[in-house]
């Protein structure tokens, strides 16, 4: 989650932003009028996408780009980035969409229940894991908290999986060379990679 409050804030570029989101569900809205477009019964040219279901594509360029400048502006006027501007954007991104219906109730209606489950969705960390795994905490210091904790000590992992396969503890090299020794008969010389090395 973004830092919250007077102190961690940076202010956002709502027009910028407004029109790449009203881009990217322009673009969506774009595939979605063109299935429609290829699931139609009669046999129609693929101009009709835009024609017929250009609609489609608006409402989805309004609803990105409307949630976006007012997630943006209302992040800029109250100088925290929290889950109550995703709730005011929400709205006005399902407001959008309803308004192709022509009716007042299904705005409102479209308006509000966006709201909520975007603000809901930011609420619980804007993952589907849920607020439980919520962290306002660096993830650095927390995945490096959780390393030191679950650490085991060498000795440890070396009496239950051994050494070998990549697994060198201090002294390995020589215990590798006694083994060989003991086992075959033949002594490993070490090899020094310095070119003056005796």
């Amino acid at each position: 989650m973004a830092p919250t409050g007077d102190d961690g804030y940076h202010p956002k570029d709502a027009i910028h932003e407004s029109i790449n989101q009203g881009l990217m569900f322009g673009g969506a809205g774009l595939l979605f009028a063109a299935v429609k477009n290829s699931l139609a019964k009669n046999n129609i040219g693929p101009w009709t996408t835009f024609t017929r279901n250009g609609g489609i594509i608006a409402s989805f360029a309004a609803a990105g780009a409307a949630f976006e400048f007012t997630r943006c502006a209302s992040a800029n006027l109250r100088e925290k980035d929290d889950y109550w501007n995703h709730a005011v954007g929400g709205f006005f991104a399902g407001a959008a969409v309803g308004v192709r219906t022509g009716r007042m109730p299904r705005v409102l209606g479209y308006g509000a229940l966006a709201s909520v489950a975007l603000a809901a969705f930011e609420y619980t960390g804007g993952t589907l894991k849920g607020y439980l795994n919520r962290h306002d905490e660096d993830e650095y210091e927390r995945k490096e908290m959780i390393r030191k904790n679950r650490r085991r000590p060498i000795e440890e992992t070396l009496a239950e999986i051994g050494e070998g396969r990549g697994i060198k503890p201090p002294g390995y090299e020589e215990r590798r060379r006694e083994r060989i020794k003991e086992k075959y008969g033949i002594e490993i010389q070490t090899v020094s990679a310095d070119p003056d090395a005796a």
